[in-house]
């Protein structure tokens, strides 16, 4: 019996820990479920989307959420979402629920629905900005109606098996938990009231569980050599390079070949990385007291563009953050004794779309640092991020030996006098 449950032990660390991220150890999403009134056969709830995440955000077609209930619950009526599906409702007479299935799937609503139709902060296609980049923004919520179910708090079933897709697979989401009942505010502020019964649910995201490759790679330059480091071939896998397209085909003309389609499958660019994003890394100008790098985001994906984008860069440097040029830039600081680490995202109605891949399939800007005369150097791919992640998903980084090095001739301002000492005496000891 040991080797079974060593392994289970093994396999259940491995399985949570692949859904931490060290760089956002807190983020989540997390739904809360409030009964607001009782009814004769049920309870009338809001249900609250919250993406405590602070650079994943949930892009079009949106979150989609499902589970199951517990004992033999119907949903009489939803306002600001909807499910995917009634079900088998022929043993209803007169008034038919909204859905009769056991295992319910829920999604947003579109932002032009009826007004008679919409609900507090719903209405969004499903799309939820990241805490980070517009706390505002990153919250979704509907009503509905339950029936068939306890009408006490000692009577009501949670319901179980919580599933999060954001729009695609990555989420694991716990099980329900009671907690205290949620407070809320009246509009002038002046009275409190509460929910009569809460819960919350909370879904973890795991890069591994959504899918098998990276989707963005990295790449370098700088001013002191002309190489560039590419992204590593096949760095997002080259399983489907025989269904790319050449940036020169006359297929790109085709109507319509921007159109996403409904199961997300990409088109991309043939390249030697096959990635659909790349960010590059440029080194460009070495100051006194300060350095410049030049950082471009590529979209090598004819069928997406990318609304709120965010791209997160982890470099020591980023504690002397001085000037960003063209993207905004938030610090991220989980650790509060470690400053390396930060968002950089678009400028609203400016760059804050990258768009699909083509001549304007791209954003761009530097950053002006500040250097610490104790720690900066441009020895040894220093000046190069430790890690780079695109809408909240790590890329994968060149291998450290391909980096840009300095040339020898960067070194000849060395002092040589110990060198010639050094020879000096090893030739008397030999003599």
């Amino acid at each position: 019996m040991k080797n079974p449950i060593r392994t289970g032990i093994i396999f259940a660390f491995f399985y949570y820990a692949a859904a931490y991220d060290p760089l956002d150890p807190t983020g989540n999403i997390t739904l809360k479920w409030d009964i607001m009134s009782w009814t004769p056969d049920g309870y009338v709830a809001a249900v609250t989307v919250h993406n405590f995440q602070m650079y994943r955000h949930i892009m079009t077609p949106g979150w989609t959420i499902g589970w199951t209930w517990a004992k033999k619950e119907v949903i009489w009526s939803m306002v600001g979402a909807q499910t995917t599906e009634q079900g088998d409702c022929s043993k209803f007479k007169g008034n038919i629920p909204h859905c009769c299935n056991k295992n319910p799937t829920v999604v947003d609503m579109l932002p032009n629905v009826p007004y008679n139709q919409q609900f507090t902060n719903c209405c969004k296609g499903g799309v939820l900005a990241s805490w980070g980049q517009d706390p505002a923004a990153s919250v979704s919520a509907f009503q509905v109606s339950v029936g068939q179910a306890g009408t006490s708090n000692k009577t009501v079933k949670l319901p179980r098996n919580f599933t999060l897709q954001g729009p695609g697979p990555g989420y694991t989401c716990g099980p329900a938990k009671t907690g205290p009942p949620t407070i809320f505010l009246t509009p002038d502020r002046r009275r409190k009231t509460q929910a009569l019964m809460s819960w919350n649910v909370t879904c973890t995201y795991s890069q591994f569980l959504a899918r098998k490759h990276p989707s963005c790679c990295v790449s370098f330059s700088s001013f002191y050599n002309d190489t560039i480091t590419q992204c590593p071939s096949c760095a997002c896998g080259c399983e489907n390079k025989n269904k790319c397209v050449k940036s020169d085909s006359k297929l790109l003309s085709a109507v319509g070949i921007n159109t996403p389609r409904k199961d997300n499958i990409p088109l991309i660019q043939c390249t030697h990385h096959m990635c659909p994003v790349r960010i590059h890394w440029h080194v460009k100008v070495n100051y006194k007291d300060y350095w410049r790098a030049k950082i471009a985001v590529t979209n090598f994906n004819y069928r997406m563009n990318y609304t709120m984008w965010t791209v997160v860069v982890q470099h020591p440097n980023l504690n002397n953050l001085t000037q960003t040029f063209s993207f905004d830039y938030k610090p991220l600081v989980p650790y509060k004794s470690i400053n390396d680490t930060g968002m950089f995202y678009g400028m609203k109605f400016f760059n804050d779309i990258l768009m699909e891949a083509g001549p304007f399939g791209n954003v761009q800007s530097e950053v002006l640092l500040q250097k610490d005369q104790n720690t900066f150097t441009l020895k040894q791919g220093w000046a190069f991020p430790r890690k780079v992640y695109f809408n909240g998903d790590e890329c994968m980084m060149p291998h450290p030996d391909a980096y840009p090095f300095l040339p020898n001739s960067v070194h000849q301002n060395l002092p040589v006098l110990p060198t010639f000492v050094l020879s000096v005496v090893l030739c008397l000891v030999l003599w």
